[in-house]
């Protein structure tokens, strides 16, 4: 049965329940938004099988969507409590909804970029200038939009010398395969889909354009008002995964496939190690770290606010909102001021 089916996870937290002492608490819900098949949801998946939410007292019910738009859109009706999203939506999030980023998924600067299919991509690579005029199909408003317009001005090019078509990314990686798109915006893993079924080739990642890419972590802004412990449970939760991660790669690389495969993806082992390899992750003291403003700006103020300016750019929002009014490092930093927490977070087991 799929991670995202919600039976299982809730046939899991009945045993978990059945199994607490005589007096214990029940376990609380908690609604976890999130894109399947994604690096960055990948700790969802692993805390779930391991077993950790309800260890924290937790019961997650989970919802995916296939890009961060509609996700931030379902906030409005309070379909889901946190989550993961991309920088791109967040922003956009905290304008319309008032969501509150907690925290950085992982570095994606190298996960988002341009591509080429396989015919014409020596032609583009050798010469960017003639990327002048031709059309990019990408999906609007998001990481690989923002990682696109990246490599332009890396090229000297700005969005008007394109035409920009919207897609989303599985109709991106048709339309390529069939020879009915030249350049597309990408993210992993489909940049590695696109490699290995059709031979499509990068030529600009957001890193290679100087563009930070973080990934969000998310909170609907009064869930969070009222429910601050939990949180805080889910930043521990997300962050023991990472941990395990780092310290048990071969066992998350096996569970990333069976992940990856839940969600529609196939990619090669070389591929997912490529993911490890290649998007920078944070544990509670990198965390705190990237959000510390005690010398003014913190490190997520800069990638956030360079985010914004790119979404006025769009006319995504129509002014730029000052991170501090919507990234807090409050719950990043109610997990350290917690021993429990704080150990839990820290774990490798």
């Amino acid at each position: 049965m799929r991670f995202q089916s919600v039976p299982r996870r809730l046939a899991a937290a009945a045993l978990a329940l059945a199994a607490l002492p005589a007096g214990a608490q029940p376990l609380t819900e908690i609604k976890v938004s999130y894109q399947p098949a994604l690096y960055w949801a990948l700790p969802f998946y692993v805390a779930s099988e391991k077993g950790w939410w309800a260890e924290l007292g937790l019961k997650p019910v989970f919802s995916t969507f296939p890009a961060g738009v509609p996700q931030i859109a379902a906030a409005a009706s309070k379909s889901w409590d946190v989550g993961g999203t991309g920088s791109v939506p967040a922003v956009l999030g905290h304008v319309r909804f008032g969501i509150k980023t907690i925290g950085v998924s992982n570095d994606e600067s190298a996960g988002n970029a341009l591509m080429a299919r396989k015919d014409v991509a020596d032609k583009f690579a050798k010469d960017p200038s003639s990327i002048k005029g031709q059309t990019i199909v990408l999906t609007a408003n998001s990481t690989g939009d923002y990682a696109v317009q990246s490599c332009l001005r890396r090229w000297g090019l700005g969005k008007g010398d394109v035409t920009i078509k919207n897609m989303g990314q599985a109709e991106i990686i048709s339309a390529v395969s069939s020879n009915n798109a030249d350049l597309a915006g990408l993210w992993a893993p489909n940049i590695y889909t696109l490699e290995e079924k059709s031979g499509g080739k990068l030529l600009c990642s957001g890193k290679d354009g100087g563009a930070v890419v973080p990934g969000a972590l998310i909170a609907r802004g009064d869930y969070a008002e009222q429910n601050p412990e939990n949180v805080a449970k889910f930043l521990a939760i997300y962050l023991r995964a990472w941990k395990w991660m780092s310290a048990n790669r071969g066992e998350a690389i096996a569970m990333m496939k069976k992940f990856y495969e839940q969600g529609g993806v196939s990619v090669s082992e070389a591929s997912m190690k490529k993911e490890f390899d290649t998007r920078p992750t944070f544990d509670l003291a990198q965390q705190l770290a990237r959000m510390d403003r005690s010398r003014g700006n913190s490190d997520m103020d800069a990638w956030f606010g360079q985010i914004a300016v790119f979404m006025r750019g769009t006319g995504a929002i129509q002014t730029v909102p000052a991170p501090a009014d919507f990234i807090t490092d409050a719950f990043m930093k109610r997990v350290n001021a917690d021993p429990k927490l704080r150990e839990f977070a820290n774990r490798t087991k």
